[in-house]
């Protein structure tokens, strides 16, 4: 803790989290890695989290369960839970929300989270919640000091998806499963202190949800480079020993979002005249689209898609391509992007929202969406020693430069400081 730090004492934090996914999606990625050094600081630091639950780095940290009927497990989605598991109305809720083709956890886990909190009064000093957003999230400010994270306006997947939809039925699933994005809006407007991780999001957020800009701080997130590093690095060969022809790319593949499709389209030009292979942390749909993509393209062994890597596992994996790949259509910030020039891969990324804001001079950028762009870049990359060498080295210093754990928990711990002092 630092000196001033030390001198305004020491705080009690709640961290909410509706699901937190630990090794990826953002907000499980987030939670744990602020909850360490907030704990690192000297604070005290209790998470309140749905399924899926965190993994957590300090004993220190308490875990409060704040369970679901957890309807979107991924060995059994949309499931029919048994009489005896209903415990109450919240329950009923979330199971008719799912019921209907709409997705309630923000919702049913502010309500829950709500009720927890309003029986430990003065047991925090401030409250931080992880992008629910959700009605319950109104009645916590009246409890205690309140912050909270918007990582991007889900506003943006939503109007995505619905551009990728394919005929009615589509177009009517995908905006009522989005239906809480509205919620999430409202809820965002009435918010007086919301730390975002980059100016892009800040701008989507004041005009997709109304909020007034004053209110929305940014704050960029951070890496743990113990984990996403270059391995074997030498002076002859600075970004360690990589893996000939490998593309590495971390990824929700069957959301258009994040631009899977564009990246296997990309390789299948490759491929006809370069030896190239991509591999995908995802865990795609047997049935989904990204499967069917890959048998339509003939891909076959080109592509090898890996999930459920420890973190020790991914760091080696990123740090062994020769080329790393973020094609999204829209990022808020993308931490992927970050951990990729952390391991001093050289990154081809889309200037999409805020990824030219966060990789800077220091990755290729590309149009969204361009198929032909996006191969032309890749094939530069891997024809070029040089040139990966040079945009792996300026994306490993810009991370040394920028972008720290650490730093984000003391400028998080200012705003909590804020918030408690307006309170």
């Amino acid at each position: 803790m630092s000196a001033e730090d030390e001198q305004q004492g020491s705080l009690k934090i709640a961290l909410l989290s509706y699901r937190s996914k630990p090794h990826c999606g953002g907000q499980g990625v987030y939670l744990r890695h602020l909850s360490r050094e907030l704990v690192d600081l000297g604070h005290s630091v209790e998470i309140f989290s749905g399924q899926p639950y965190p993994e957590l780095d300090r004993d220190e940290i308490v875990l409060t369960k704040v369970p679901s009927l957890d309807l979107y497990d991924d060995e059994n989605p949309f499931r029919t839970p048994r009489l005896g598991e209903f415990r109450d109305w919240i329950d009923v809720l979330e199971f008719a929300h799912m019921k209907t083709g709409g997705f309630p956890e923000p919702l049913t886990f502010s309500l829950r989270v709500l009720r927890e909190l309003k029986k430990r009064g003065g047991a925090f000093d401030v409250v931080h919640d992880n992008q629910v957003l959700g009605y319950g999230n109104l009645g916590i400010p009246k409890l205690f000091p309140f912050v909270t994270s918007i990582h991007h306006p889900i506003s943006q997947d939503r109007k995505i998806e619905i551009d990728a939809a394919r005929g009615w039925r589509q177009h009517f699933g995908k905006r009522r499963w989005y239906g809480f994005v509205r919620m999430q809006g409202q809820v965002s407007a009435r918010l007086e202190r919301i730390l975002t991780v980059s100016s892009s999001s800040k701008r989507d957020i004041a005009k997709d949800f109304r909020t007034a800009p004053e209110r929305i701080h940014v704050l960029p997130l951070g890496v743990d480079t113990e984990i996403f590093h270059p391995r074997g690095a030498t002076e002859a060969k600075p970004l360690g020993e990589r893996v000939p022809g490998r593309i590495v790319a971390m990824a929700s593949a069957d959301s258009p979002l994040k631009g899977v499709d564009v990246l296997l389209r990309a390789v299948a030009k490759i491929a006809t005249e370069r030896d190239v292979h991509v591999i995908i942390v995802s865990k795609p749909r047997d049935d989904g689209p990204t499967v069917k993509l890959v048998k339509e393209l003939a891909l076959g062994e080109r592509v090898t898609f890996v999930s459920g890597l420890s973190n020790d596992d991914l760091g080696d994996l990123m740090a062994t391509a020769e080329i790393a790949a973020v094609p999204s259509r829209y990022e808020g910030f993308s931490l992927p992007a970050v951990e990729h020039m952390a391991s001093g891969t050289p990154l081809v990324a889309s200037a999409a929202g805020a990824l030219p804001e966060v990789v800077g001079d220091a990755a290729v950028l590309v149009k969204p969406g361009d198929v032909e762009d996006l191969a032309a870049a890749i094939r530069r990359l891997h024809d070029s020693p040089a040139e990966r060498e040079r945009v792996g080295l300026a994306g490993y210093q810009r991370v040394q430069e920028r972008y720290t754990w650490k730093a984000v928990a003391i400028a998080t711990v200012e705003h909590y400081r804020a918030a408690i002092k307006a309170h």
